[in-house]
């Protein structure tokens, strides 16, 4: 019997992507490795740190190590400030780049370009002045990954071939549509959520706005695909006050969301079981 080849779809969604970890663990308890991984946003950060052979639980301790208290992020954010101020202004609002953030914070743990991943992968962006999906599948890895997490007003855009690319989260949040069709089982992992209430704060901030806003157009887009086509297993964690730059609620996130795994994992070994009954 062959194992079912299996694509797995990382969404964006910002520090709730942390809840991607426990998903990834599932697939190392039961020895599976996706066919393929297609990610948006932190979902293609997940995709290529998973894709590159680390496991769950080496993402899992990457992840709580980088952002272990304010301090350790302090001295990370250290290295990217600028010879001259202007270099961070865009207009009127502070940005960063993207790929610098990433040198910082994830080259070490990442090969240079896709060729060298262990399993494909597909990054997602969005060309800004084209209005349309970008999908990055070759060449360098790290100037791919930063045109995915380019989110507006909080990193700069990037070019790439041309084009002025940015969050790939905002054109496909979750681009289970974009695994290859030899799939045999489509698993996508949502992780927009949606703005919640914050205690004792009635009205929303500028930025808990714009935030906010994005998360709900891009629950707007996820549903209208999911009316259309639905993935094999979905995983959706619940919403939460969780914010996009949340990082430093790392070790909470991953706390929270740990069932997950075990709920995945149980679903994995039904749809597996079912294909090779099915002679998939």
């Amino acid at each position: 019997m062959t194992q079912p080849r299996i694509g797995l779809a990382l969404g964006g969604g910002g520090a709730r992507g942390m809840s991607h970890i426990p998903v990834l663990e599932a697939f190392d308890d039961l020895g599976i490795r996706p066919h393929a991984i297609t990610g948006s946003s932190i979902g293609a950060i997940m995709g290529a740190a998973y894709a590159s052979g680390l496991t769950g639980a080496d993402i899992r301790k990457i992840a709580l190590e980088t952002f272990a208290d304010r301090n350790t992020v302090l001295s990370h954010l250290w290295k990217l400030r600028p010879k001259r101020f202007a270099e961070v202004f865009t207009g009127n609002l502070v940005t960063f780049d993207p790929q610098k953030v990433l040198e910082v914070f994830l080259a070490e743990y990442l090969p240079d370009t896709f060729e060298d991943l262990a399993i494909p992968l597909n990054v997602m962006a969005t060309d800004f002045y084209g209005c349309s999906e970008v999908v990055i599948s070759s060449g360098r890895l790290l100037p791919a990954i930063a045109a995915s997490i380019a989110i507006p007003a909080v990193f700069k855009p990037v070019e790439r071939q041309g084009k002025i690319l940015i969050d790939g989260g905002v054109i496909n949040p979750l681009p289970f549509d974009r695994l290859p069709a030899d799939c045999d089982i489509v698993i996508a992992v949502d992780v927009v959520g949606a703005p919640v209430r914050q205690p004792g704060r009635e009205v929303p901030t500028t930025m808990e706005s714009l935030f906010g806003t994005s998360q709900i157009l891009m629950q707007s887009i996820t549903a209208g695909k999911l009316q259309k086509q639905r993935p094999d297993i979905l995983i959706q964690p619940e919403h939460d006050n969780v914010r996009v730059l949340d990082f430093l609620k790392t070790k909470d996130i991953l706390e929270r969301t740990t069932p997950l795994r075990g709920h995945l994992r149980a679903q994995l070994e039904d749809l597996v079981l079912n294909s090779f009954t099915d002679g998939r």
